[in-house]
């Protein structure tokens, strides 16, 4: 039987369509596959002078900036959704609104090695590109004009990637976008009416109930939500209430990297290296919403479309209950590699 579920978070309801898939092998889908070689790279090492000059880079070998030598590597977008110089300059024609497209477009190059993906790397590997994330989003916070920053990765074709090599992106926004403002309120009622986040709320239940946990750490809890959009999404929600990724403590970053790979392993080995969205949702940049958002990451596989009904109704049909995918996910079993 099907079920409507509702978002606790945003209000938004989702079908639960269980009779129309449940396995993992039940979607067809095209894989994300890295192929190394193949052309002419900007992101591999010795191409430098082919990207715009780099904002940050993490260097072990005292190398110059724009040289090979580094781990990670961060570029502003050559072809940049959105311009870093200008003001504003709000503007209403009537009933409408516009402004500048005012904001920063950022590539993170998370390897210089082309054949690897996210998941390939080691766990200091991410780490390292976790930090990326936190130091562009604390220079790019400075900016008052800047409201939002989002953090994303488009991993394989169907997923959006148009360059092959393993990258993610920034774009610091003037705005805040719809789809977060949806989770800050509702965040937000939860606690002028419980006094409590609602993240934390939900953690404390799921770790409880179980069924939906995939995996947990020290300080991160990898779930299924309740109502999820697509299936097999996932959660990397901190334990311990944190608004703002940028802000949390540094021994951190070590186990949210451990959570991430093991995420992104144990997806691979169960969907088969499915192309994925993955984002970063953290706090506005100039709002006190520290009392009751809590920032995670959120992984959507692209399994299904999105088609007619979800855009003529904003409700979503998935296929598979979360319960099943975190079962799934919870009993994959990987290869664990062994520090050299």
């Amino acid at each position: 039987m099907p079920e409507l579920r509702k978002d606790p978070i945003t209000g938004r309801w989702v079908i639960i369509s269980s009779d129309r898939a449940r396995r993992p092998s039940d979607f067809a889908r095209e894989k994300a596959e890295a192929h190394p070689g193949g052309g002419f790279c900007a992101f591999c090492p010795g191409n430098e002078s082919k990207t715009p000059p780099e904002i940050l880079a993490y260097r072990s070998n005292g190398s110059g900036p724009n040289t090979p030598g580094w781990s990670v590597r961060v570029v502003p977008n050559k072809y940049p959704a959105l311009g870093i110089e200008g003001d504003l300059n709000r503007q209403g024609e009537g009933l409408f609104d516009k402004m500048n497209g005012i904001g920063a477009h950022e590539v993170i190059i998370e390897t210089p090695d082309h054949s690897k993906t996210l998941a390939m790397l080691p766990e200091k590997g991410i780490e390292d590109v976790l930090w990326a994330f936190r130091d562009r989003m604390l220079d790019l916070k400075k900016d008052r004009r800047f409201r939002y920053v989002l953090v994303f990765k488009n991993h394989g074709l169907a997923a959006g990637a148009s360059l092959e090599h393993t990258h993610s992106q920034l774009i610091a926004l003037p705005i805040v976008p719809k789809e977060i403002r949806e989770q800050v309120n509702g965040a937000k009622h939860h606690f002028d009416y419980k006094e409590r986040c609602i993240y934390c709320d939900i953690i404390r239940q799921e770790l409880e109930a179980g069924t939906r946990v995939v995996a947990e750490n020290d300080d991160f809890v990898t779930l299924s939500p309740y109502a999820p959009r697509f299936p097999f999404e996932t959660w990397i929600v901190p334990k311990q209430h944190e608004s703002r990724f940028e802000d949390s403590p540094t021994h951190a970053f070590e186990n949210l990297a451990r959570a991430l790979k093991l995420l992104l392993a144990k997806t691979d080995s169960v969907l088969e290296n499915p192309a994925y969205n993955l984002v970063l949702q953290s706090a506005p940049l100039q709002e006190p919403s520290n009392a009751y958002y809590h920032w995670h990451i959120e992984y959507m596989p692209r399994l299904t479309k999105v088609a007619g009904f979800e855009w003529g109704s904003g409700f979503y049909i998935n296929p598979t209950p979360p319960e099943e995918a975190a079962r799934f996910l919870r009993e994959a079993e990987i290869e664990v590699a062994v520090p050299a």
